[in-house]
């Protein structure tokens, strides 16, 4: 059965490229292994600089873009990704004409291409990845006129809307209570990881350097990622025991800046910046690691959000420590330690924690490879999604 069979859908995401970007990506094979043509349209980046290709019958368009920093930066960002994201969309739809417009935020802007088309019959479901509002205050702490422009465009984004998609409940109260959408036009679609991707496999012990244990981190590196404040708590775990060493793999903006902090802070021997990798150096990794962090920096933008990499970390049977906001909670349960926010010493104590109580941290981390396994994996994910599709459609 391919209930989406004669649709086509076509995908906008500005800040990461596909396939890097592994919830969008996800959801593309989905959508095409359920009958739906998919065309995707995103930037080039380091490792995906084709302009044009195809992969898993997937049509993959990407354009140029200058990533910004500050308030002008973004404006250059922006704009430029908006020219692109009209030019290659007109382009898509002559070529065949689409029937859903998936818009993926940042920056809430995609809703501007979205009603170039509405009046052709293209619906438009925005696909609500990070609350930009928030982002702003954890990465400017401030609230000022941006921030005021911020909130305004998200209520046009989810006016113009036809359908939302949510990561998780708390996206989907904001989008409710602050952008106005009715509940039964709202679906929660967690990034669940697909487990043939997150591979257990025997540890490489070369990424040890030599020590008894390795600490994981993978995700982005930005301001609001906390990695500074995990650079505080690996000072004081090697000033305590020389036997740990700690692995950060992803690449962003602040790479360089807590590259500098590190070199600072004396700790070069004891930390490996991976920057941006394949996933098999990933996967190698995390399998390698005895214990996986989430230093996100306790802000709102990070109390409402799901990352990505607590459920990876799940998938790969680690035990976790992160500081104790609300869907980093929900997602991992026991399988994570949860630091008082902002203590840099207590996220450390409880990192030696579990490397000094091996039986517990083995608990922890069955009981979040159960939970993955069980309830949260994109193969239950992926249902909701076509059934969500379904009703978008109006197909029975």
């Amino acid at each position: 059965m391919v209930p989406l069979k004669g649709k086509h859908i076509l995908i906008v995401v500005e800040n990461l490229p596909v396939p890097f970007d592994r919830r969008v990506w996800q959801e593309a094979n989905t959508l095409k292994e359920n009958g739906a043509d998919v065309s995707i349209i995103c930037p080039i980046m380091k490792g995906y600089t084709e302009r044009y290709e195809v992969l898993n019958g997937i049509e993959i368009y990407r354009h140029p873009l200058k990533e910004g920093d500050g308030v002008s930066g973004y404006i250059k960002e922006y704009s430029s990704a908006l020219y692109w994201e009209f030019k290659l969309s007109l382009k898509i739809f002559r070529k065949k004409r689409f029937d859903v417009i998936h818009g993926c935020n940042p920056p809430d802007l995609i809703f501007l291409v979205a009603l170039f088309f509405k009046p052709f019959g293209v619906k438009y479901i925005f696909d609500h990845h990070d609350i930009n509002p928030e982002l702003y205050v954890a990465k400017y702490n401030k609230k000022d006129s941006f921030h005021k422009l911020l909130l305004f465009v998200e209520r046009l984004t989810f006016i113009t809307a036809n359908y939302s998609i949510s990561t998780n409940e708390s996206y989907k109260e904001i989008a409710i209570r602050r952008g106005k959408m009715p509940i039964d036009k709202v679906q929660v679609v967690r990034s669940g990881p697909k487990l043939d991707r997150l591979q257990i496999v025997e540890p490489t012990e070369s990424y040890k350097k030599g020590r008894k244990f390795l600490i994981g981190y993978v995700g982005v590196i930005g301001a609001q990622e906390g990695i500074d404040l995990l650079l505080e708590s690996v000072k004081f775990i090697v000033s305590k025991r020389q036997d740990v060493q700690f692995a950060i793999v992803g690449g962003g903006t602040e790479l360089n800046i807590v590259k500098k902090l590190a070199d600072d802070m004396g700790l070069n021997d004891y930390v490996d910046f991976y920057g941006r990798v394949d996933d098999l150096t990933m996967v190698a990794v995390l399998n390698t690691a005895d214990v996986c962090v989430n230093p996100d920096t306790p802000t709102e933008m990070n109390n409402l959000s799901t990352m990505n990499k607590i459920m990876e970390y799940m998938a790969l049977k680690k035990p976790i420590v992160q500081y104790d906001l609300k869907e980093g909670r929900f997602s991992a349960g026991e399988a994570s330690l949860y630091a008082d926010n902002t203590s840099t010493t207590d996220f450390a104590e409880k990192i030696l924690y579990l490397l000094d109580n091996p039986a517990i941290a083995t608990r922890m981390g069955l009981y979040g490879y159960n939970r993955v396994l069980n309830e949260l994996s994109w193969d239950f994910e992926s249902v909701n999604l076509i059934k969500f599709y379904k009703k978008v459609l109006e197909i029975q």
